[in-house]
């Protein structure tokens, strides 16, 4: 059956792989959940691995006691197309550093496929995803969560186009040379730079897909007024769940987004998707001061066993993929998890990488066709991949 699946899915273009599923005999047994993880691509466009290996290694080619990621728990939940995200803080646009920083990144991700050559392999187009899927490797895509390793240099967009990077997250969480971000006060380029906008241009042009996760409202809608693509968001929520919180997407985003053509990837962390999470944060701090003590870890240790962290649940991740569906429709919206990214908050049903069968199930119990449940765990965002390919590929042919 897995063999069969796969044949499929290699004659199917990366823009048309969901249709494929209507291929299939609709007189057939439906799926389980779990047959469905294990026989789709599953595509998750922001995984922290790489930053979490550099802080604190561990061999995720065997189980690991740590993290969200490793490979047989990505066997388990089916997934075979991760984005590692190349993630730079942002202190690096101030101290420098954030060029050799990424390349190490990028060193850590190739050196784990040349150690296990049997279990991962890199992904540097849909076409790669397309081949590898149904051999048993996890195909590792790379994307950069901020934009300061390019250093208002286009020869560094190209560089780290040649090193396999897919996406870049134009800021993060602090404004930097191309873009404001969502969580700094201090708006310094009203939206994007001069430069950010030259580099809108040039990720078109070269087939890099722009992540407006992390920015800005202005600058998100400067960017999708650049660009000739679609854009995705790779790791961001609902803002409709979270009043105030400018990291979100609010409904007119997604409405531009959608119109853009670009996808949502919906961010599991419990404090992207329900308020109390949201907020729990600003009232561990409140109490810290309160108590004149420093919020620290310790302190957080503390405030967690008299006040529990209110985790969301599966259902509530279930009801921002359901509120982009029900406001724009089925194929602008993914999952963007970020797994070993957002610490103990991950929700109930949702704690690693060996959990999408759970998304899964949860889809069909709210009425998903399996068509519909393929194009969000990777249609849509193959679409998108497959769009800003083609167009890069008709710019270069002139």
């Amino acid at each position: 059956m897995q063999l069969r699946f796969r044949r499929l899915a290699l004659l199917c273009s990366a823009a048309l792989v969901t249709a494929c599923a209507s291929t299939t005999d609709n007189t057939a047994t439906p799926r389980t959940a779990q047959q469905i993880a294990q026989q789709t691509i599953i595509v998750d466009t922001h995984i922290d691995v790489p930053y979490r290996l550099h802080k604190d290694w561990e061999d995720v080619t065997i189980a690991t006691k740590r993290g969200e990621f490793d490979y047989p728990r990505a066997q388990a939940g089916g997934l075979n197309a991760p984005f590692m995200s190349i993630y730079i803080p942002a202190s690096y646009e101030r101290s420098g550093g954030g060029y050799q920083l990424a390349n190490h990144l990028i060193d850590g991700m190739e050196a784990l496929v040349g150690r296990a050559p049997d279990k991962f392999a890199m992904a540097y187009s849909t076409d790669d995803v397309l081949a590898q899927f149904g051999t048993g490797k996890v195909s590792l895509a790379l994307g950069m969560e901020n934009g300061t390793p390019i250093a208002g240099k286009l020869e560094n967009l190209q560089h780290f186009y040649q090193r396999g990077i897919r996406y870049i997250t134009l800021s993060h969480s602090e404004s930097n040379h191309i873009a404001d971000s969502s969580y700094d006060l201090r708006r310094r380029w009203n939206g994007l730079s001069p430069f950010g906008k030259e580099l809108v241009v040039a990720m078109n042009n070269i087939g890099m897909m722009i992540d407006i996760s992390h920015v800005s409202d202005d600058a998100f809608y400067q960017t999708v007024a650049l660009s000739k693509v679609p854009v995705i968001a790779s790791h961001s929520s609902l803002r409709s769940y979270t009043p105030g919180f400018e990291r979100n997407m609010d409904d007119n985003m997604i409405k531009a987004l959608a119109k853009n053509g670009g996808v949502v990837q919906i961010n599991f962390g419990s404090s992207f998707v329900t308020q109390m999470a949201n907020q729990y944060g600003a009232l561990r701090k409140a109490a810290a001061k309160q108590a004149g003590v420093a919020d620290d870890d310790a302190f957080e240790t503390e405030f967690r066993k008299k006040h529990p962290y209110p985790f969301a649940t599966l259902d509530t991740v279930l009801d921002h993929i359901d509120h982009v569906v029900k406001l724009v429709g089925i194929d602008y919206v993914g999952i963007g998890s970020d797994y070993d990214g957002v610490g103990d908050s991950l929700p109930v049903g949702l704690k690693d990488v060996a959990s999408y069968p759970n998304l899964i199930d949860g889809l069909l119990k709210r009425g998903y066709s399996e068509a519909d449940i393929e194009k969000i765990l990777s249609g849509n965002l193959l679409r998108v991949w497959r769009t800003v390919e083609q167009y890069a590929a008709q710019y270069k042919a002139g």
